[in-house]
């Protein structure tokens, strides 16, 4: 069994959700695959100046963007995965969650909030209280992280354990050194990842300069840099894998990945 995965590597412009959603729109009608996948929050950029930026472009997670989006996976047969800032009511009002959709076939598969938030978004979102989990869509177990989850192993191991054969990890990075600790994620959980990173420059009133690094990544169970794109420029790429592959946790035959564990041992 085969899948082609679609990297969707964008340059979002701030706060501009017609432009960005157009254009993503536009770059997934270009392409051929079945699983299209787009930055962190690649519907409102990323630098918040104040609450107020964020409060005036988040969504529900009913919307009428989601609404075309799951007209066109209807339409093209298609899962596509990606990041928004959701707007969540609450009794004490609305509550603010950096989060990625996965739409299927004119469904909502899956609406996750990330739970581990990195420098300011501290300050606007609330961390995510969804929990990991994978659907299967097709044949194919798919799991999802936003960024910076990266840093903490427990995000891709507990997306392993539930069974995911490929992780859709929607990322805005920063730091010069998350497309290569991809690699240790990929190999100690024996998945496929695929990191899909956003290009360009944004500043905000607090001072910060935020150049993001590109480099959108698929990486395999067994370590390969499947395709790599560029750190400064748009691109779409796509790679057709095979994601049985990773259903396979036996390193040896005295060795198996998940089997080894004695997390009885792990405080």
């Amino acid at each position: 069994m085969t899948i082609t995965l679609a990297l969707v590597q964008t340059h979002p412009r701030f706060l501009a959700l017609e432009k960005n959603h157009a254009h993503a729109v536009e770059l997934i009608d270009s392409t051929d695959a079945d699983v299209y996948v787009l930055p962190e929050l690649y519907l409102n950029g990323y630098a918040f100046s104040n609450l107020d930026e964020l409060a005036r472009t988040a969504l529900p997670a009913e919307n009428r963007y989601f609404d075309e989006l799951l007209a066109i996976s209807m339409e093209k047969g298609i899962a596509i995965c990606g990041g928004y800032a959701e707007s969540a009511r609450g009794d004490a009002g609305p509550t603010f969650f950096n989060s990625a959709f996965l739409i299927a076939d004119g469904e909502l598969l899956v609406n996750y909030r990330k739970t581990h938030l990195f420098f300011r978004e501290t300050q606007f979102f609330t961390a995510g209280d969804t929990g990991f989990s994978v659907v299967e869509w097709r044949d194919v177990r798919l799991g999802v992280m936003i960024c910076f989850d990266w840093f903490y192993p427990e995000a891709a191991r507990a997306l392993a354990l539930a069974g995911a054969d490929v992780i859709l990890h929607p990322s805005n990075l920063v730091l010069p050194y998350c497309q290569k600790a991809m690699y240790a994620r990929a190999v100690e959980n024996r998945v496929f990842i695929a990191t899909v990173n956003r290009v360009g420059r944004e500043t905000n009133t607090h001072g910060d300069d935020l150049t993001f690094t590109g480099a959108s990544q698929l990486v395999s169970p067994s370590g390969e840099y499947l395709v790599t794109l560029p750190i400064d420029s748009e691109e779409v790429r796509t790679v057709e894998i095979d994601p049985t592959v990773a259903r396979s946790k036996q390193i040896n035959e005295f060795n198996d990945l998940l089997a080894g564990r004695r997390p009885e041992f792990y405080r």
